[in-house]
């Protein structure tokens, strides 16, 4: 993450914007009933529909894997402040020392938020397009510590954190798995990272890239099939993210899976593990949290990784993160490359600097894979964008300069981005559709 001044360059302006537009009837406001839920009450309320299932059940006939992939999801600081459960809000930042004044910020862009909202309100229109989609799996980055910790982190200008009760809110996007080898996990300490493990484990939710020891932070989240056979998701980070070198996990000491550098050994090490976990029917997602928040650029070093990592280490599908905008997409030897998939939900809402990037925007890939090889059958991108700490359906204009602007990027990979109507986009590669 950015360091504070950098994303708060806007608030002076905003601070001077006096209006406030009134939130429409959507509010999503929790009534009492739900209030009372804990975290795990919650969790068991939230089981997925027996349609999707009937749903998945047919694409597993088809004859595809679906899996949705997002970049960066912080739920903490003033998301935290809106759901049922809020947090201790003091902060240690050097120009915001509360996450309600997050929450003000939004409110200012875009209108009242409703307080508390409900478990599944942050989602918005996301949730619309997981029950159409229905993925096989649902992986993000989570880059908020779930703890009541107070052992904030030294020398770092930002620290991300959610209340445990709040958890039932990423149990209402019924996600399968979190990637947690990033630079935000232990903004709260070891004792943070252990109970944010917890609760992930709570609330069902399958996790790696961070653990107790190197042991558990290598350890990948398995994710059972339908159809048999599991998606084994690996998490990896690096210190070009931001990533303090000292949080590596060691023998007995806990911490996240920092990769040492991105050279072939590097990756021999990691062909190694795949292959003692792999099983037949097995896919293999490597989830690496890497490079800066800001640029079009993707350094040589990480696209040869990348690259490696599907020709040696059989990884069928890499989800890269840390960007906080989406980078070009490449498709090698079949298999689909997300070199930065960019944020999906956080509080920046309300913040300026950056426009050119168009932070305000955030997508979702839905990744079709061919079960036996792993290769790519096809690819749906759903834009989104933030208002009133809620995701909602990114407008025509705004699917239309990513349309463009990830075509522009992808192309020199070898890919291509078009508009696939219904505000989506879609990937077309060199041997594919």
């Amino acid at each position: 993450m950015p360091a504070a001044r950098d994303r708060l360059g806007g608030v002076g302006a905003l601070w001077r914007r006096r209006t406030r537009a009134r939130a429409g009837s959507r509010d999503g406001v929790i009534d009492r009933r739900e209030l009372l839920l804990g975290a795990a009450g919650a969790a068991l309320s939230l089981a997925r529909p027996m349609a999707e299932a009937e749903q998945r059940v047919e694409e597993a006939e088809k004859g595809t894997v679906r899996l949705f992939l997002a970049g960066d999801v912080m739920t903490g600081r003033g998301i935290d402040q809106v759901l049922p459960h809020a947090g201790d809000p003091r902060l240690h930042e050097a120009w915001v020392g509360s996450a309600a004044e997050y929450v003000r910020l939004a409110e200012r862009a875009h209108g009242e938020i409703p307080q508390p909202v409900a478990f599944d309100y942050v989602w918005g229109d996301a949730l619309e397009a997981w029950e159409r989609l229905a993925p096989d799996a649902r992986i993000v980055n989570l880059e908020t510590a779930i703890t009541v910790s107070a052992a904030a982190a030294p020398r770092k200008g930002i620290h991300y954190r959610m209340h445990p009760d709040n958890a039932a809110c990423l149990a209402a996007a019924r996600l399968d798995a979190c990637a947690l080898a990033n630079n935000h996990v232990l903004d709260w300490g070891e004792a943070g990272l252990a109970e944010t493990l917890s609760a992930l484990d709570g609330i069902g939710i399958a996790h790696a890239g961070a653990g107790r020891n190197l042991e558990e932070a290598r350890t990948p989240a398995r994710l059972p099939l339908a159809r048999g056979g599991r998606v084994l998701v690996y998490s990896w980070g690096s210190t070009s993210s931001g990533i303090p070198a000292t949080w590596a996990a060691g023998e007995a000491t806990p911490g996240v899976d920092l990769l040492p550098d991105l050279t072939e050994a590097t990756v021999e090490g990691i062909a190694g593990r795949v292959e003692v976990a792999r099983r037949p029917g097995d896919l293999v997602v490597a989830s690496i949290h890497w490079g800066p928040n800001w640029g079009w650029e993707i350094a040589p070093d990480r696209r040869r990784f990348a690259r490696r990592l599907v020709e040696i280490a059989g990884v069928d599908l890499v989800h890269g993160h840390s960007s906080h905008h989406p980078l070009g997409i490449e498709v090698r030897r079949g298999h689909p490359v997300l070199h930065g998939c960019g944020d999906f939900l956080t509080d920046y809402e309300g913040i300026g600097g950056h426009e050119e990037y168009r932070p305000d925007l955030a997508v979702g890939y839905f990744v079709d894979l061919e079960p036996t090889t792993g290769e790519l059958v096809g690819m749906t991108l759903v834009p989104f964008r933030p208002r009133r700490f809620r995701l909602e359906r990114a407008p025509a204009e705004a699917v239309a300069w990513l349309a463009a602007t990830l075509d522009r990027e992808s192309r020199p990979l070898g890919a291509h981005v078009r508009p696939a109507g219904d505000g989506e986009l879609s990937l077309e590669w060199d041997g594919g559709r």
